[in-house]
């Protein structure tokens, strides 16, 4: 493995795992303990981990967002739960915008199992090439940018065209949340459609699991009273639930109690 393999594969393994020990890396990767702690150490230089104590965890600040194929495979029972439950506050005949990530996809997955005719925009070709072929679905691509990690438009192109528009319901995903920063990015062409699309929605609603919670990245999107609605796992610890509760936010959570409907503010 090259070195820019392994930093790779260590900013993958904990984006799953959150921390590592320099052992597991090293039986992982079948390289000596030296090897890895400089490997660590110039992660650490560019800003993308911390060391700890015989290993390494990410930094809260998100200086890159991992490609999309390696996202898809992080967290998926979460996400399959969060796209149920958000497809269940969809109605009939809505114009729904949905955001580019693996999340979304799995919203694009149960509203296309509904049937109900509704308008669909996004900024994701994988969701886009998914809805193309749906009889109930209106569909629409915002054109933009391209951004071939994450295989959707980014920039000033595609935020311009959802400022045109006037939409019911928004289904935002992100990388990075918490009550101090808001929602953030670590990339200025995807603040700018979020940004938008904020502007542009009825409804805002964040869809995200747990695992992004308390990472911040450089640029601000929105704050959270911002948003109506966050659909997440019940893996959110309880004062944050209490605290997003507090704004006014509807927060849902999967696998909750009340079942489908979520928790209310």
């Amino acid at each position: 493995m090259l070195p820019d393999e392994r930093h790779n594969f260590i900013y993958n393994h904990l984006h799953q795992h959150q921390t590592a020990t320099i052992n597991q890396l090293a039986k992982l990767m079948e390289v000596s303990h030296m090897t890895i702690r400089r490997d660590i150490q110039s992660m650490v230089d560019e800003g993308k981990v911390i060391a700890i104590s015989g290993g390494v965890k990410l930094h809260d600040a998100l200086k890159q967002e991992l490609p999309y194929v390696e996202k898809a495979m992080l967290h998926h029972q979460h996400k399959q739960k969060i796209g149920e439950l958000a497809a269940q506050l969809i109605e009939a005949g809505q114009v729904i915008y949905l955001d580019a990530g693996t999340t979304s996809f799995e919203v694009a997955r149960h509203i296309a199992k509904k049937l109900n005719k509704v308008t669909v925009i996004t900024n994701d070709f994988t969701i886009c090439n998914f809805l193309m072929n749906m009889s109930h679905i209106n569909l629409f691509h915002t054109g933009g940018q391209v951004d071939l990690r994450n295989r959707s438009c980014v920039g000033s192109s595609a935020a311009n065209f959802l400022l045109t528009l006037n939409i019911d319901v928004a289904f935002i995903s992100t990388s990075s949340w918490d009550l101090t920063h808001g929602l953030s990015t670590p990339e200025e062409g995807k603040a700018l459609v979020k940004k938008a699309i904020i502007s542009a929605s009825r409804r805002k609603i964040l869809i995200s699991d747990s695992s992004k919670y308390g990472k911040y990245g450089m640029f601000h999107i929105s704050h959270l009273n911002e948003l109506t609605d966050i659909i997440c796992d019940n893996q959110l610890d309880a004062e944050t639930q209490q605290n997003l509760r507090a704004l006014g936010i509807n927060l849902h959570l999967t696998h909750s109690r009340q079942g489908s409907g979520g928790h209310h503010a």
